[in-house]
């Protein structure tokens, strides 16, 4: 397998308290993969490095993106990603995956290649963790799923978990209905837009600012409007009901419109059915349900899904997740149907817990949060410690940007809330958290070690 290995450059920084504190700019890779996909490889100094490996699986990228690494997903608020991993003393690597779209296939092949590289590169890690969003969550699901020779866990956030199909028919059926609602608005077959709809779409000059969002936010059409949107499922948050709804009509109507041709090519045929679906929320259900355009999947498109992107639950390596109950692209019933597999396989508490967010919004946490959950899931494999030794001893503060900082002893009180929250039971030790195992999973407990 060829690679072409760039010339190693220096992070831009941005956490400027890290050189305050003696961090030396971490070095790093980039690079284009065999499949086309790009690269990037940071790294602590070796006195800090820990030698576990930190991968980043990002989520979606529209079909008529260019294949590039998301910088505006590689930010947590003012933090930059492979700073925060890097400064705690993890290596990290993250990729583009070899196309935009749909991607999970890709991400999943491009992942596995990438800690071959980190291999080439940087030397075997100890270990290797995982975590993904939305996209990336599913893809990193699947991962632990089907490698836990490789990966020691994985941090799955917003993730399409439970059912992949069911997202497809999710997305897919607030573009049918809302041609109920709206006919003729959008031009163009509703369930195969052309070329030109798809390139114009985005933007402020783009067709929905201009003419879908002038449409929905009409009072005259107020009734039509909030009756699709609850036939369709649309979240929003109550304390801001119409804004949000506007943002939940926009965000699906735009996967449907600038992805749906590129999904059914990357199947192999076209992924959504709603044949026999019946639909409810209607003053006049039996209208909308004669009235609603109809269309048949592909056979060859849902065996491909069932086969190559839906998860079973079956774990044998630690799984977190983390997903707000209103997300208005992959609804929060992805826990519930992922929670139903992983109990028929009697993975739950044994491998996988979730933290419910009570909040509005796709991605939408807090750096609590998902450091608290990174926290619980090193802590089912022993691994706290490994983070509390990167923000250093308790009372000590790791520089996160010029105006804020967590401590060790801040961070251990957050994952320990969010573990009690996720269903963990915690020792006394204020540095211990232990995760809730059933007695034939605590006799059968493996050496969770990155194994190639």
């Amino acid at each position: 397998m060829i690679r072409q290995v760039r010339k190693p450059f220096v992070w831009l920084i941005l956490l400027l308290g890290f050189a305050a504190n003696g961090w030396a700019q971490p070095p790093g890779y980039e690079g284009t993969q065999a499949s086309g996909s790009l690269y990037r490889i940071a790294t602590p100094p070796p006195e800090k490095y820990n030698r576990v490996l930190l991968i980043y699986a990002h989520g979606f990228q529209d079909a008529t993106d260019p294949v590039q690494i998301p910088e505006n997903q590689m930010r947590f608020g003012d933090v930059y990603l492979p700073d925060l991993a890097t400064s705690l003393g993890f290596g990290f690597a993250t990729c583009s995956y070899s196309k935009t779209g749909l991607a999970v296939v890709q991400g999943v092949n491009d992942i596995l290649d990438l800690v071959s590289i980190y291999e080439d590169v940087v030397g075997r890690p100890e270990k290797v963790y995982l975590a993904g969003i939305s996209e990336g969550g599913l893809i990193t699901a699947l991962l632990i799923e089907r490698h836990p020779e490789v990966f020691a866990g994985g941090l799955a956030a917003c993730g399409i978990v439970g059912d992949f199909r069911a997202q497809i028919q999710y997305i897919g059926d607030a573009r049918a209905t809302f041609e109920y609602y709206f006919p003729g608005l959008i031009p163009g077959d509703p369930l195969h837009p052309a070329d030109d709809l798809i390139h114009n779409w985005y933007g402020p000059d783009g067709f929905f600012a201009t003419v879908v969002a002038p449409a929905l936010t009409d009072p005259a059409h107020a009734d039509a409007f909030h009756e699709w949107a609850a036939v369709a499922h649309l979240r929003f948050d109550p304390d801001d009901r119409e804004a949000t709804l506007l943002t939940s009509a926009e965000l699906l109507l735009s996967y449907n419109i600038v992805n749906l041709n590129d999904s059914a090519e990357t199947l192999g045929g076209f992924p959504y059915d709603n044949t026999f679906t019946w639909y409810t929320g209607a003053s006049d259900p039996w209208a909308l349900n004669a009235g609603v355009p109809r269309v048949r999947a592909d056979q060859i498109a849902l065996d491909t899904m069932r086969n190559q992107y839906t998860t079973t639950g079956s774990l044998q390596r630690p799984l977190m997740t983390l997903h707000t109950t209103l997300d208005q692209l992959v609804p929060y019933p992805h826990e519930t149907l992922y929670t139903l597999k992983n109990l028929k396989s009697h993975s739950y508490g044994t491998q996988r817990l979730n933290l419910p967010v009570e909040r509005y919004g796709h991605c939408n946490f807090t750096l609590p949060e998902v450091l608290g959950m990174f926290a619980v899931l090193l802590s089912y494999n022993g691994d706290l410690h490994l983070l509390l030794d990167g923000l250093g001893n308790a009372g000590e503060t790791l520089p996160l940007t010029p105006w804020a900082s967590i401590s060790a002893t801040q961070v251990t009180k957050d994952a320990q809330s969010i573990a009690i929250a996720a269903g963990f039971h915690h020792a006394d030790s204020p540095h211990a958290i232990t995760p809730v195992r059933t007695q034939a999973s605590s006799t059968s407990r493996v050496q969770r070690r990155f194994v190639r």
